[in-house]
């Protein structure tokens, strides 16, 4: 019985060193080698963001599509992996990375030093300019941020812009809404007065709501306008390739491309 039980608490250390092996042998691997290995890229995004992130029919079917997709998609070939869309809400976008359940985050994001306290990003692949979209017969007396005080504004919950709005406009009543369609809705319904949102993505929606237009409000170009991906902290090697690709994409012009792409689709709400 004594040799049973010295076998089988010989066999337990074993599986036990085993195991701490394999986990810190896990744990070891950077974060490219960990998406090399399994050979997906999985990437979190929230498709309400037309043209950088949004849905339509192909064959039927909803499809996420949109320029941050195209350059996704780039990553991923250029890493020799499949690329895998994880579509959520914008305000859960973020926690999938920092809870690994994506590798990284594609969703018209934008830089700003409280995020870089938890992510890397990687370089700039676009910038961008902060509009107010509003209805068209409002568009020249919503001149500045002082018009707005003391009426709505709608923004999207967990953007820059909400940040933004709260810190800077707080004359205004700031409504934080989840979806960026719910928030033109409220706009078109009267709800709100204006939508705080990226130059891109309004020029989108004025080109289909003929009844909208972009207000003649001026904003300061600052970090908080530049387009980035998203990475887990420690991602220095993956944030390497990354980059490669962002720069090719932006010497090339091949950003506008997609952009152009993407707004030959249709939005499905």
């Amino acid at each position: 019985m004594k040799k049973l039980f010295t076998l089988a608490a010989t066999l337990l250390a074993g599986f036990t060193l085993a195991a701490c092996s394999s986990t810190s042998s896990s744990s070891s691997q950077s974060t490219l080698e960990k998406i090399k290995e399994k050979g997906t890229l999985v990437v979190a995004t929230s498709p309400d963001y037309a043209p950088f992130e949004f849905q339509t029919l192909v064959d039927g079917k909803n499809e996420v599509v949109g320029a941050d997709i195209m350059l996704a998609q780039k990553i991923a070939d250029e890493l020799g992996v499949k690329l895998e869309v994880s579509a959520m809400s914008f305000d859960n976008v973020l926690n999938s990375v920092q809870s690994g359940k994506a590798d990284i985050a594609i969703a018209g994001l934008s830089y700003s030093e409280e995020r870089a306290k938890v992510f890397d990003f990687s370089e700039s692949y676009y910038q961008i300019a902060d509009v107010l979209l509003v209805k068209k017969e409002n568009a020249e007396t919503i001149s500045s941020v002082d018009a707005l005080a003391g009426k709505s504004l709608a923004v999207q919950k967990g953007s820059t812009q909400e940040t933004y709005a709260k810190e800077k406009m707080a004359d205004a009543k700031i409504i934080s809404l989840t979806q960026m369609g719910e928030a033109v809705n409220e706009l078109k319904t009267g709800k709100v007065e204006a939508v705080l949102m990226d130059s891109p993505v309004a020029a989108g929606y004025v080109s289909q709501n003929s009844d909208l237009a972009i207000a003649s409000a001026q904003f300061p170009t600052i970090d908080e306008n530049s387009k980035v991906i998203a990475l887990p902290k420690g991602s220095a090697d993956l944030k390497t390739e990354i980059d490669k690709v962002i720069a090719e994409v932006k010497a090339s012009g091949e950003f506008d491309t997609f952009l152009e792409k993407a707004a030959t689709y249709t939005a499905v709400e």
